[in-house]
């Protein structure tokens, strides 16, 4: 009886995390939308970890609505944004280029990112900020982490490649990083491959690459149980054993 309601708890955990909007000026004057998902203040007064967390393309902060709530668990506070490079996927508006009149290429979103940082730096107050990309933004957070080396604590890569303008522009930042770095893809041998190109390519210590055994999709929905019924559990395993040593920064 206790393991089931223990289990019950635990299912409902999640649920006790309300997303709050907010709105960021990127360096260039856009207006960056999301939400924020707040994790209470630490036993020792310090304030939580932030996960900072970014979107796939033709999507929205709406990719991290079932994901975020689990991190908050975890102790994290979470932010994630609409980028200019987005659209209307998981049945949200992506306000940020709805405002901006258009969707931009992918390399044009690293201001929102950096915004994005910027906000996470300044909530969490010392504590470690962390990066959460998901297939073009797994590849910008990279840049964003050789762009502000000291800021980022890790990144978190959900497949991730060479999207983005120049042959081996992400393999540059990647050489360029000193901090952890977790690399998740779907169940897909050019996925995996790149995912371990890069990851090769980092030259600090604590790089983890998960390949998935069972289920797996592209992206940070790979985490979504309605998106990835049969492995979600499995990447999330992963991931929080990951962030583990983070959240008791």
């Amino acid at each position: 009886m206790m393991r089931f309601v223990l289990s019950c708890l635990a299912l409902l955990l999640p649920l006790a995390a309300r997303a709050e909007p907010i709105t960021l000026k990127a360096a260039d004057g856009v207006p960056v939308f999301g939400e924020v998902w707040l994790a209470s203040d630490q036993p020792n007064g310090r304030k939580p970890p932030v996960i900072v967390a970014f979107h796939q393309a033709g999507s929205n902060h709406g990719e991290y609505s079932s994901i975020a709530p689990r991190l908050v668990a975890a102790g994290f506070t979470v932010l994630a944004i609409d980028q200019r490079a987005g659209g209307d996927l998981f049945g949200m508006h992506n306000r940020t280029v709805d405002t901006l009149g258009h969707s931009v290429d992918f390399d044009a979103a690293l201001p929102d990112l950096e915004a994005a940082l910027a906000w996470g730096r300044q909530t969490a107050a010392g504590a470690p900020v962390i990066a959460i990309g998901s297939s073009y933004s797994a590849a910008l957070v990279f840049l964003l982490a050789a762009k502000h080396p000291g800021e980022l604590a890790a990144i978190l890569s959900f497949s991730p490649g060479e999207y983005l303008d120049g042959r081996d522009t992400v393999h540059r930042a990647a050489r360029a990083l000193r901090i952890p770095v977790l690399v998740d893809s779907a169940r897909s041998p050019d996925e995996i491959a790149a995912a371990k190109s890069l990851l090769d390519a980092v030259p600090a210590a604590g790089k983890v690459q998960i390949v998935p055994q069972t289920g797996g999709v592209h992206g940070a929905s790979t985490l979504r149980a309605d998106r990835d019924p049969a492995g979600a559990e499995e990447n999330w395993r992963g991931v929080l054993t990951f962030l583990a040593p983070f959240a008791r920064s």
